[in-house]
């Protein structure tokens, strides 16, 4: 007789709700049926993707408002390159 062992990974998850136009909601309920899935999955993909896109922005705008102001250091690329040796 085989044993099976099972682990089960328990996800956390927050229900949130928001507010989409009725041409937005349209689209989503068109997308969901003609795909099959449904469109909390679509949610979820635009929020991850996005807020991916977000943070690549967002926070580089704040590293560059650091730089302006002079709190953040800054290294010329000749003084990388001499660093490390790599112009011969």
């Amino acid at each position: 007789m085989r044993h099976f062992n099972t682990c089960i990974h328990w996800v956390s998850a927050i229900a949130t709700s928001i507010r989409l136009s009725p041409e937005i909601e349209q689209r989503l309920d068109f997308l969901a049926s003609q795909t099959g899935r449904t469109k909390a999955f679509y949610l979820r993909q635009l929020i991850e993707q996005g807020l991916e896109e977000l943070e690549d922005y967002y926070l580089a705008v704040d590293v560059l408002e650091r730089v302006r102001k002079g709190q953040e250091p800054v290294h010329l690329a000749a003084d990388v390159r001499a660093d490390l040796v790599l112009d011969s």
